[in-house]
């Protein structure tokens, strides 16, 4: 069973990012914990989104495709401390975003405008596990981020320093070895970075950013000989993400923000074919809500469907993993009124695990 949970988190993270609201590249799985014994795996991604708007009557005047692709990793270690508890470290990368509108795409008002956003996270986490398949876990995360905006239609620059903070993650599980069933519900706390900021080359007084808060629900269980159910829900408050630097132009409001929170449901069936191999087919889906987007975010919700293969020798599992995403369709508020629409992307992920 521990095949089809590898399988999953291929294709639902590694495999072509997290592609959820807001600016999410990580789901910020807790699954490593339950691995047995002591473990290691490393994971590489890479995701490639097409997306093109347009204004004027019929979407006439073309942006060009605006969304870069991307590459996401993450390594993760896991040890047992005597009978109950264990200890886990995580190294991923939990937002990002990658804007890049051609400058052939002139005259659109964004034609050459760019924005990047990175960060890093090491994730600690401690379980303990009581008598009746209960645990509970929790844990520290230090995160570093930074930003880098041109808006040449706007004469608008922004560059930030890489800020680390740190957040907190507590959680609780239930499990049932003898059918592969567990849940486990986990809370990530807000992790507010204040910034120093440099705009249009001039040093400037700096703003607060909060990576907001969430909550993961992971799920799975055997429904029949070899075959499990699994997913996830994850909802994250992306309200709450706001960058609003002090010499962005305020008429124009927030240089980004999110109008609604999102829920992202995950679905997926696994299948031991035999002692080697295994496979999965996951779903996934993010309501669309309907708000004007930014600029330099114009989709709205998402519907995947992925496939994963996994295969074993003796400690070591390789597993293999493609996702096709369907972007949701967006309308981009000033100073840009955009039409965004039949956007997609394509992700391929691997991930290594190995037992000792």
């Amino acid at each position: 069973m521990k095949s089809f949970l590898m399988a999953s988190v291929a294709v639902l993270a590694g495999a072509s990012g997290a592609v959820a609201g807001g600016v999410e590249r990580s789901t910020q799985s807790v699954a490593i914990l339950f691995e047995k014994g002591r473990y290691a795996e490393l994971s590489f991604g890479r995701f490639d989104p097409s997306v093109s708007g347009g204004v004027g009557p019929g979407g006439i005047i073309s942006s060009g495709d605006m969304a870069g692709g991307y590459n996401s990793w993450s390594l993760g270690y896991k040890m047992d401390i005597g009978d109950r508890m264990a200890l886990a470290m995580v190294l991923d990368q939990p937002i990002g975003a990658n804007v890049n509108y051609p400058a052939s795409a002139a005259p659109y008002p964004l034609a050459g405008s760019t924005a990047t956003l990175t960060s890093n996270a090491l994730t600690a986490l401690l379980r303990y596990k009581f008598d009746n398949n209960v645990s509970v876990y929790g844990g520290l995360r230090y995160e570093t981020v930074h930003g880098e905006v041109s808006l040449p239609f706007l004469g608008y620059t922004l560059d930030t320093n890489h800020d680390s903070e740190i957040g907190y993650v507590v959680g609780v599980a239930w499990e049932k070895p003898e059918i592969a069933a567990r849940v486990a519900l986990t809370y990530n706390s807000a992790i507010t970075h204040s910034l120093q900021s440099v705009e249009g080359g001039v040093p400037t007084a700096g703003f607060d950013t909060e990576v907001p808060q969430s909550v993961n629900l992971e799920f799975q269980t055997g429904i029949a000989k070899d075959t499990l159910l699994f997913g996830s829900i994850r909802w994250v408050d992306w309200t709450a993400f706001i960058i609003d630097p002090p010499a962005y132009p305020a008429p124009l409001g927030n240089l980004v923000d999110y109008a609604s929170d999102r829920v992202t449901y995950n679905l997926g069936i696994g299948r031991r074919f035999n002692d080697n191999w295994s496979g999965a087919v996951t779903i996934g889906y993010e309501p669309s809500d309907g708000d004007l987007t930014g600029n330099l975010g114009p989709t709205d919700g998402m519907k995947s469907i992925g496939l994963a293969a996994t295969y074993t020798m003796d400690n070591l599992k390789i597993t293999g993993g493609v996702r096709y995403v369907d972007l949701g369709d967006a309308t981009t508020k000033p100073p840009v009124s955009g039409v965004f629409t039949n956007n997609s992307g394509i992700g391929v992920g691997i991930k290594i695990g190995y037992s000792f």
